[in-house]
């Protein structure tokens, strides 16, 4: 597993100058072929690690690819703080539905909560073509937690609900997120 100062000196070396709060803060690193998400902190290096999907079609930044962003991003938007543990959402909206069903292969449900992930790294996965944030990227929960470890998503990083609500919890908007 790579060290926090490690990944630090990646993404400064990527993108040279002012990150807010990159020097304090940890960082979310998903490991698609592992197919987990790690949130490593300056101090403990890897505090927390869980089961992922990332998507069927592998990894790519192109618009319409059904594929899994990859490179340096941030956290943009969180959305369904305090809402129960498997609230269905629909357009970043809470439907008032709560999914009772963890092995839920038909539906490409989001639940629990939201993190949506805007591209740093203009004209990897930001800008025209290849914008993350416009492709409605998200970590988030899922009602298909039976196939978490395998890449069998749309594009978006799918979790467990408890994990993805403690993970939510513990991240800000800003936080930057590493896919590789």
């Amino acid at each position: 597993m790579i060290s926090w100062r490690d990944l630090n000196r990646q993404v400064q070396a990527k993108l040279p100058g002012n990150l807010a709060l990159a020097d304090e803060r940890p960082y979310i690193l998903i490991d698609s072929n592992a197919q987990r998400i790690h949130r490593i902190d300056i101090d403990q290096e890897e505090s927390i690690s869980y089961p992922v999907s990332t998507a069927t079609n592998g990894l790519g930044n192109r618009e319409e690819s059904g594929k899994t962003p990859f490179g340096i991003l941030r956290i943009k938007q969180k959305l369904g703080g305090g809402e129960p543990a498997g609230m269905i959402f629909i357009a970043r909206e809470p439907t008032g539905v709560i999914s009772q069903d963890t092995d839920n292969r038909e539906e490409d449900e989001i639940t629990s909560r939201i993190l949506w992930l805007d591209g740093m790294e203009q004209g990897i996965n930001k800008g025209h073509g290849y914008d993350t944030f416009s492709r409605y990227i998200y970590i988030h929960g899922t009602s298909d937690e039976k196939r978490l470890g395998q890449p069998v998503s749309k594009g978006c990083i799918r979790m467990k609900n408890e994990d993805v609500i403690e993970l939510f919890d513990q991240v800000l908007v800003n936080d930057l997120v590493v896919i590789q």
